[in-house]
């Protein structure tokens, strides 16, 4: 009977070890592997690889600019010194802000990228209100037209609109962005209108019908309940449209500015793609002092200046560009 009580005994013993470790293993399975309430760390981690080496490859060029733009033509030169120069030289801003005329070069900018902006957010509105709060005829051949404008590369159009433009002598003015983006045309304003499209369909049928039986006609309808309620898509496409007339180089030098260089306006992006000229210029008519010679530390300072506006206005209006693209349902571009 002993001998029998302790054989129950020690069975009893093997299966418990048995089972806790069947759930250690469990637990560590689960932690590894994860289940259908937790991720598990194997999967977290190749997640986080894949996103900090994603981020690596956007921001690398960035870091590249900032570490070279501190860096004076010594520093350049070794080849022992790759991130971190030996002293923040800062003169490769003065030299570049000077070359390119920087406050100048800026108002311009603003103005050749608000403006059209604005009128594209307006005239997108009208537009995107029309086609999803009415029925046409011919409304599905316009959509396909739209969408067939917006596929067709600018680079296309591009010789037809210069000699359009030079017929209506708008070519090295403002007008060149303004006219097209009062018809609808301007610098991806197919995209726009569809934004507003899908925003604008999005608003109950019922609040626009509710407006009608108190006597709002169409208009009063759009002003008094679209748009405010369209504060989300307007954001985007403003930051959208702002950032793409800010960029866009060779059509603001082909139709505002003059490949002469014979136009009122100069952005900085037109500066920064003419600026081995203009500081070699710069270099030539300072007195008193020189701006020395032309190095890769000037040029990254350069580029940092042209976009260091839009970083700041992106930092400021971060949380609310988030918030918007949320809200209007783009899920990338």
């Amino acid at each position: 009977m002993q001998r029998k009580f302790k054989k129950h005994v020690n069975h009893g013993k093997t299966n418990s070890k048995d089972s806790s470790i069947k759930l250690n293993k469990g637990k560590i399975k689960k932690w590894f592997m994860g289940s259908k309430d937790k991720e598990g760390v194997i999967k977290q981690l190749v997640v986080y690889i894949l996103l900090i080496s994603i981020g690596f490859i956007y921001i690398y060029p960035l870091l590249y600019m900032v570490s070279k733009s501190f860096m004076d033509k010594s520093d350049i030169l070794d080849t022992s010194i790759m991130w971190i120069p030996s002293t923040f030289y800062t003169k490769n801003y003065f030299d570049a802000f000077r070359a390119m005329k920087f406050i100048e070069a800026l108002k311009d900018s603003i103005i050749v990228s608000g403006i059209p902006t604005i009128i594209n957010i307006c005239i997108c509105a009208i537009v995107g209100y029309g086609f999803a709060r009415f029925e046409f005829p011919g409304k599905k051949i316009c959509m396909g037209i739209l969408i067939v404008s917006f596929i067709i590369p600018p680079q296309i159009t591009m010789m037809p609109n210069y000699v359009l433009y030079n017929d209506l002598k708008i070519l090295e003015s403002l007008k060149a962005f303004i006219i097209p983006s009062l018809l609808g045309q301007g610098l991806k304003a197919q995209l726009f209108i569809l934004i507003f499209y899908q925003f604008f369909r999005q608003i109950p049928q019922a609040l626009i019908e509710a407006a009608k039986i108190d006597g709002c006609g169409n208009f009063k309808s759009f002003f008094k309940i679209a748009i405010p309620s369209a504060t989300p898509a307007i954001l985007v496409v403003f930051l959208f449209s702002f950032v793409w007339y800010w960029n866009e180089s060779y059509l603001t030098q082909l139709f505002v500015s003059g490949m002469s260089g014979g136009g009122a306006l100069r952005t900085l992006v037109v500066a920064l793609s003419s600026f081995n000229e203009s500081y070699g210029a710069t270099a030539g008519t300072v007195t008193g002092e020189s701006l020395g010679s032309l190095n890769e530390g000037i040029k990254m300072a350069a580029t940092m200046l042209s976009i260091l506006p839009l970083l700041i206005m992106y930092f400021i209006l971060q949380r609310y560009f988030i918030e918007s693209i949320d809200r209007t349902g783009i899920t990338g571009e």
